[in-house]
């Protein structure tokens, strides 16, 4: 159940990024974006390569700095937040969970850092007990798992290794930025799943970032359409999709293959 209390609030967030030396040009990242979400709630941002989304996520995480606007946290200009303590609120699953390791280590390292980012230093026992109960919330097998590097696992593995390592650090926010496209598409609504169950359990708000309207449509609450750095159409799910106004939202789902249309069914 989505609270009725809201945690984000991006208030005409604007990247403009300069390019060349000579005579230099200014490119749209992200123009007055503006939009909230609730604890609790999954918010999707849709649109093709380039339309902004990632932008977007990454001023939120602080990666960018923003040309202008503001980003809200619970309240606060999240640039009054210490880095460390907002990213324990912040987090992100990337859509290529190989480059989350480093492939010299074993995958292992990677929650027991998560571990003493979120509790500090505990006792071995202590990491093992909340390991294993992570492991059985995500229905990860340990022994096919830890003690491993990560090219010894599959990409869908690895990305529901991540979202235990979600689980370890319990942030509010949770970015999702198209934690599907590069995983086989047996493994692909496991993990929307996944995210799902953790919503509801552990009541984490998630922005999923995806050019898949098929996806955005299974999972969300909320849909922001994004073109050319603006956002062009927002809403309920439902009424985005079911009844378009913007060009550009009907063209993407018309876009999206039909058997009606390639099959004759009669």
């Amino acid at each position: 159940m989505i609270e009725n209390k809201e945690l984000l609030e991006v208030d005409k967030l604007t990247k403009i990024y300069t390019s060349g030396l000579i005579r230099p040009t200014k490119v749209v990242g992200a123009k007055d974006i503006s939009f909230k979400i609730n604890k609790g709630e999954i918010l999707s941002l849709v649109g093709e390569s380039g339309s902004g989304k990632t932008t977007v996520a990454n001023m939120i995480l602080r990666l960018i700095q923003p040309t202008s606007g503001l980003i809200y946290f619970n309240g606060k200009d999240i640039n009054t937040i210490r880095l460390q303590d907002y990213y324990k609120l912040v987090q992100i699953i990337f859509q290529d969970p190989y480059s989350s390791f480093n492939y010299f280590y074993k995958v292992d390292r990677v929650l027991n850092q998560a571990i003493d980012f979120r509790y500090g230093k505990i006792s071995k026992s202590d990491k093992k007990n909340l390991i294993e109960n992570v492991f059985k919330e995500i229905g990860i097998n340990a022994k096919e798992v830890l003690g491993r590097y990560p090219y010894q696992i599959s990409g869908g593995q690895l990305q529901r290794f991540l979202l235990a390592r979600i689980l370890l650090i319990k942030p509010n926010l949770l970015i999702a930025d198209e934690p599907t496209s590069m995983i086989d598409a047996s493994s692909r609504a496991s993990i929307l799943n996944l995210l799902e169950m953790i919503r509801k359990k552990e009541g984490l708000s998630v922005i999923f970032i995806t050019h898949d309207i098929g996806q955005a449509q299974y999972i969300s609450d909320r849909v922001l359409v994004m073109q050319k750095g603006l956002v062009v159409e927002k809403g309920p799910t439902k009424d985005v999709f079911l009844n378009p106004t913007n060009p550009y939202t009907k063209n993407l789902l018309a876009s999206v293959p039909s058997l009606y249309r390639q099959w004759d069914l009669s």
